[in-house]
């Protein structure tokens, strides 16, 4: 196959950078930098709870996720000028909710509910994985500061979750795939995982092209593979959940 961007191997994820505490109104926020893709997540709590949670203890965690109108070429639309959110957007703002939820103790929480709000900057493929992980360090920061507070005794989060793409064009298995080759893909596949490697979500795609079960665990270890590393630039920013090593901006000590 022709040339990666930025000279990649197969196997590597494209220059990736989350800065914690980007916003100043959220409880938590962080820019991601994932090749040319940009998303900005942030992470607000009320003390409220959806109805059906009422009484159950439980807090919430949900996602709202949006395209800004220069994040694409030709101009991105926005879909509240068109009175609903589109199919797309939708499922991906159920799947940022979802996996960020597998990461939080929800009753530890509380009734009360996290909004974590990724929006899209500039658009060159993977944005729903990043903001799965730039929305994990938001959630972090906010929950951080909850405990802050008093209003919490421990951070409820569990494990790390993060998310990759991983595809096959023309024969390759390739991981974090930007727009050209996720365009060019036979399979597209997105992967959400937690720290201790196992799966939250499995989204995976043929496109016009099958792929065997040889070549699914292929793309299976090499999106594990993409995690890890995902991970480790997680970790440098709020460091072991299991010895609270972070200070109060989120940074290594």
């Amino acid at each position: 196959m022709e040339q990666r961007n930025n000279r990649r191997l197969i196997d590597q994820i494209r220059p990736t950078e989350i800065i914690p505490g980007f916003l100043k109104n959220p409880a938590g926020s962080a820019l991601v930098k994932n090749g040319d893709t940009l998303v900005l997540c942030s992470a607000m709590v009320e003390e409220k709870i959806p109805p059906f949670l009422k009484g159950s203890g439980s807090g919430w965690v949900t996602a709202e996720y949006s395209l800004l109108p220069a994040s694409t070429e030709p101009r991105h639309h926005r879909e509240v000028n068109r009175g609903r959110i589109g199919g797309r957007t939708s499922e991906i703002q159920r799947l940022i909710g979802r996996s960020l939820r597998a990461a939080v103790d929800l009753k530890a929480l509380g009734e009360r509910t996290v909004w974590i709000d990724c929006d899209v900057i500039q658009a060159d493929g993977g944005t729903r994985t990043a903001s799965i992980n730039g929305g994990f360090i938001a959630l972090y920061l906010a929950l951080a500061k909850l405990q802050q507070q008093g209003l919490i005794t421990q951070i409820p989060v569990k494990d790390y979750i993060a998310a990759i793409s991983v595809g096959k064009i023309g024969g390759h298995i390739l991981l974090d795939l930007d727009y050209r080759e996720d365009a060019a893909a036979d399979v597209d596949m997105n992967i959400v995982m937690t720290g201790a490697g196992e799966y939250v979500e499995i989204q995976g795609t043929a496109e016009g092209k099958t792929y065997s079960r040889e070549e699914l665990a292929q793309l299976l270890a090499l999106a594990e593979k993409g995690i890890r590393d995902v991970i480790s630039i997680q970790k440098s920013i709020i460091g072991d959940l299991n010895h609270g090593e972070e200070n109060s901006s989120g940074h290594q000590k």
